[in-house]
């Protein structure tokens, strides 16, 4: 059955468009449908860090470059690890977790649509699977990221918008600083996520990969 992935808490302001804001996820339970593959995802070299260190979001503000109004996020692109796949609109479940993309399509990403939309002011997430039955699936290589490389979110409204990498964590589901990661920096944000950490055929994976990135332009 499809796994119950990331849970949220949300509350309520305006946003253009009535989007709902989102305001904090207070942590990420892993998903269960992975492939036992003998060496696993690539793992960011937070992996070998006992205990997770903040990650501080790059200062001062690049001149010209504002956010962009609400749309929705129609694909994403991370050219490093050869990613082009399209985004769906993903939601709540009654139980309070938002729905992962089918875990039959490998090359689809979802974005919380109750949230904030990429390019806007705030923290906007998009996730996916790291693989699935048949093999790795669209966020495999995520953990194999690098500081300085970048990642496109197409939006409906024809709008681009390039965010530059600037941490790649990998925390345990047991203790994911949900506050920081979703955290409003009072800029344009994304952060992309999949599993990752240790893995075992009873458990799945015991962990999260967590990409933060900041817009530095659009198009």
């Amino acid at each position: 059955m499809p796994p119950k992935d990331f849970r949220v808490f949300e509350r309520r302001r305006r946003q253009p468009w009535g989007v709902l804001a989102l305001a904090m996820l207070s942590g990420i339970a892993m998903m269960r449908n992975g492939v036992d593959v003998a060496l696993g995802p690539p793992q960011p070299a937070a992996a070998a860090r006992p205990v997770a260190r903040p990650v501080v979001p790059p200062s001062g503000t690049i001149e010209g470059l504002e956010p962009l109004p609400f749309a929705p996020a129609s694909r994403i692109k991370i050219p490093a690890i050869r990613v082009a796949a399209p985004i769906m609109d993903v939601g709540l479940e009654p139980n309070g977790w938002v729905a992962a993309p089918p875990p039959e399509d490998a090359n689809l990403a979802g974005w919380y649509q109750n949230g904030i939309s990429p390019g806007q002011r705030g923290t906007a997430v998009v996730v996916g699977h790291v693989d699935n039955a048949q093999g790795p699936a669209v966020f495999y290589g995520l953990g194999s990221l690098e500081k300085g490389q970048h990642v496109e979110v197409e939006r409906y409204d024809g709008r681009v918008a390039v965010f530059e990498i600037y941490g790649v964590e990998v925390y345990s589901k047991d203790d994911f600083p949900g506050v920081q990661v979703y955290a409003d920096t009072g800029a344009p944000e994304l952060r992309v996520i999949t599993c990752g950490g240790g893995y075992t055929r009873a458990r799945g994976y015991d962990g999260n990969v967590v990409v933060y990135a900041r817009m530095v332009s659009s198009r």
